[in-house]
This record gives structure tokens, sequence and C-alpha cells, in this order.
């Protein structure tokens, strides 16, 4: 049940549907190399999120400086910089391979060499300075583990390790027919953000590799994701307990919660990175995707129902408006700040 001021799930499904038909409506996701600036702000937080869940210790501002200088700043340990570096690199390929596949496209959401392609550029680096203590020369990046896994703490046992190739292969064959259901209509936008739980946490349940699944899964998802036309979901470090309870709670057979966080995260990147940049300043958009900091998204909405604002609510509820309206509205309001009380 949804608190106080908070939406239903059922109304966050919807607006996850409203969101990915804006994002259509404007054409689509821009590929990296015409909106460069976008999947760079989304690749700092999914790079800086995604290794903090599994406790990596560098802070964005670091993270920056690593992946668009180079440079190792702070005092981390060397493990730490290489986890981040090698993330980066595979949430690159991830990104480029997503919208302009080249050589690597097969009409699927993922192949399995993809799969392990993902997982030797998450481990490699961070491989060559801290190894598992425990993997075999049969267990290194982009191999699946040939040892059985100690159950996790809420008492799910990842399967025995003869059966990981075949489980892996058939959790390939299901993304497949998600991606041919959705292209044929057979699964609808409201109904997607629970498939793609149960398509994550299912991986997560089989553990194909000795490390680095939890960050391995989360890229295999966005990659996903951008195949279906959708920006990465980034988990925030700071949910990670409700993240981990999502996976918990999925693992006995009920993804309602980690679809919710996938569904949010979707949105958020939607309206915080894509539709602003993407959409011309006269072209009507939610208001969500025109709040900042100094603008929120409630002030907007104010606004807009007592007719300061030039927007219009559509019958799915969602207040649109334009950011040359916006523009416009902030010079009037502070017009009339300006007048002598």
């Amino acid at each position: 049940m949804a608190g106080r001021g908070r939406p239903s799930r059922e109304a966050v499904y919807r607006r996850f549907e409203t969101a990915v038909d804006e994002l259509r409506r404007l054409g689509g996701l821009p590929r990296p190399s015409e909106a460069q600036q976008i999947w760079s702000d989304i690749w700092h937080l999914e790079a800086h999120n995604s290794t903090a869940i599994e406790g990596n210790t560098l802070i964005l501002r670091e993270v920056e400086a690593l992946l668009d200088q180079g440079r190792a700043v702070g005092a981390k340990v060397l493990k730490d910089y290489m986890e981040v570096f090698g993330y980066g690199e595979a949430a690159r390929w991830v990104y480029g391979q997503a919208v302009d596949p080249g050589a690597w496209t097969t009409g699927e959401l993922i192949t399995l060499t993809e799969l392990r392609n993902v997982h030797h550029e998450v481990m490699v680096k961070a491989w060559e300075v801290a190894p598992h203590p425990d993997a075999t020369p049969q267990e290194s990046p982009g191999s699946f583990r040939r040892h059985d896994i100690h159950p996790f703490g809420h008492g799910m046992r990842p399967p025995a390790w003869p059966d990981v190739p075949a489980l892996v292969g058939d959790w390939i064959v299901r993304v497949a027919e998600v991606g041919h259901d959705v292209a044929s209509g057979a699964i609808g936008l409201r109904t997607l953000p629970v498939i793609l739980a149960e398509v994550h946490s299912s991986f997560e349940r089989i553990h194909p590799f000795i490390d680095g699944n939890g960050r391995t899964g989360r890229l295999a998802l966005n990659l996903v994701l951008i195949r279906l036309g959708f920006p990465p979901a980034v988990i925030y470090k700071r949910q990670r307990d409700a993240y981990l309870e999502a996976l918990d709670r999925a693992d006995h057979g009920d993804p309602a919660a980690l679809a919710e966080l996938i569904a949010r995260a979707v949105i958020d990147n939607l309206h915080r990175f894509v539709v602003p940049n993407i959409a011309g300043p006269a072209r009507l958009v939610p208001l969500a995707s025109l709040a900042t900091t100094e603008l929120s998204y409630e002030a907007l909405r104010q606004a807009a129902r007592r007719g300061r604002l030039e927007a219009e609510q559509g019958s799915d509820g969602v207040w649109r408006s334009s950011r040359k309206a916006v523009d416009a509205y902030l010079a009037n309001r502070f017009k009339r700040d300006r007048r002598p009380h």
C-alpha cells in the first residue's frame, strides 16, 4: 500500500507507460554520439552507484575524474579504482552496443557472448590487482563459476555450479521471449516492469559467476532496457537496503517492490536527463522534466494550477508545459518579486 503522498504501485506503472510514450513521441533515445552529455551524466552515476552498492568507497567526484581524465583522485585502495574503471568500461560498451550495436547485432536483447563480455569488462581490471582468492584459472572474468555458493543471507541457495550453463541458457531464451512479446504487443508497458524485475532477480538467483554478479546483472538489465528503447536504470547506493530487500522478496515470488524500483529508476532518468535535452524549447513535456533544484516540480504544478504557468493537464492526469513557458513564468515571477510592497 502506498504511504501518504506516495503514488501507488499502479500509479508508478502508469507513469512508466506515460514516460516511455513521451520518449517515443520525441523520437526515442538519442545516440551517444548525438547527445554525449546525457549519456556521460548517466554513465558517471551508474558507475558510482552500482559499484558503491557492492562496497566501493569512491565518491562521485573521484569517479568522474577517473572516468573522464584517467586520474586517481583521493587516497583509496587500488582495487576500488580498478573496480570503477572496469565498470565504467563495461557500461560504455553496453551503452554503445545497445544504441549502435555494429558487428555485435543479432536482433536479440542480449546474447550469451554479450553477457560473458559484460562480466569480463566489469571484472578484468580489478582482477589484475585483486583476483578472487578462491577462483581457479577456469573462473577468470567472463567464465562461469566452478564452485558452489554459500546460501545468501536470507537463505536462498544458488544452484550447483554444473547447472549454471543450462540455467543461463534458459535465462537468455526467456529474455529473448520478452523482447519478442514487447515488439508484438503481447506485453504492455504497464506490466513490463514486473517482467523486468523477474528477469533481473532470476539472473541474480543463478549467480553464474564467482564474483561480480550484482554489477553484471544490473548492466545486463540496462542493456535490455536500452535495446527496448528506454534509458538505463540507476539504482542509487542510498537505495541499497531497499534494493536487496526487493530482490529477496522477488526470490520468494513477489517481484512487485523490485518492479517499482526499476520503473522509478527509468522514469527518473527520462525526466532528469533525456527528455529535457531532446525536446525543443516550445515542446510540451511533463512538468517533472522541467523541474530544477531552484524550481521544484511541486512549485511548477502549483503555478500551473493557478494559471501562472502556461501548461495543460492531459487525460492521463499529467501536467505538461515547455521550457519556453517556464522561462516566461520565471521572468514574470521575478518582475512581481521586485515590485515594492
